[in-house]
């Protein structure tokens, strides 16, 4: 047969390089309202992993119904963002928020890996959230997902049935009930908060007689 072909090499499978995953944090919460705390929290795991970008990610619901003083999701998307501004490295994920209802990690995390393959996802926690990954809907298939990632907070670890990366972290003792509390006491949240969520807190008379 007359013409002419081309002959290419065979790939050797050592040679095959595969694209390396961007290296993305996802920070979960109620974030009611978000803090110093967590925002030390999430500063320091995101430059120790080496975190290209860390996203808050508010809940609509509480799946633990623990939250009855939680304010409406939107002042929470609102409060997380002026948290958060200012810093390249974080970012907000709205998607529990604008899918409503209850908020369930295991499928949130389930749809973000399956539109963003390119993504290796860490989830980050507070220490002493580890210690409730049992009660967690679909657990085992959520650490298939993700890599648990929380803070060591004066060093001290807890044990846990799953695999946690633990990192050491500044120890700020600063919780949203607190601060809750002491807005309900009409008493000052001066350096607990970002003063621009100071002055959102204050414009819109959030958290005023509410109770935990």
């Amino acid at each position: 047969m007359n013409g002419t072909y081309t002959v290419y090499p065979k790939i050797q499978p050592d040679t095959v390089t595969m694209p390396t995953k961007k290296r993305v944090g996802i920070f979960g919460g109620t974030f009611n309202p978000p803090h110093i705390g967590q925002l030390i929290l999430a500063e320091s795991i995101g430059k120790q992993l080496g975190l290209e970008k860390i996203f808050w990610m508010p809940n609509a619901v509480p799946v633990d119904g623990t939250h009855a003083s939680a304010v409406e999701p939107s002042y929470r998307a609102q409060l997380v963002k002026m948290a958060i501004m200012g810093n390249p490295l974080f970012d907000i994920e709205l998607r529990e928020i604008r899918k409503g209802g209850k908020s369930y990690t295991y499928q949130t995390m389930r749809d973000l890996v399956e539109q963003h393959p390119e993504n290796e996802y860490f989830f980050i926690l507070g220490g002493e959230k580890v210690s409730k990954l049992a009660t967690w809907d679909y657990i085992d298939e959520l650490t298939r997902l993700v890599t648990f990632v929380a803070g060591a907070r004066g060093g001290n670890r807890h044990e846990s049935d799953y695999p946690i990366v633990w990192l050491d972290v500044p120890d700020i003792a600063i919780s949203s009930s607190d601060i809750r509390t002491k807005l309900r006491l009409n008493q000052s949240i001066n350096y607990l908060v970002p003063e621009r969520e100071a002055c959102f807190i204050q414009e819109y008379n959030l958290y005023r007689g509410i109770y935990d």
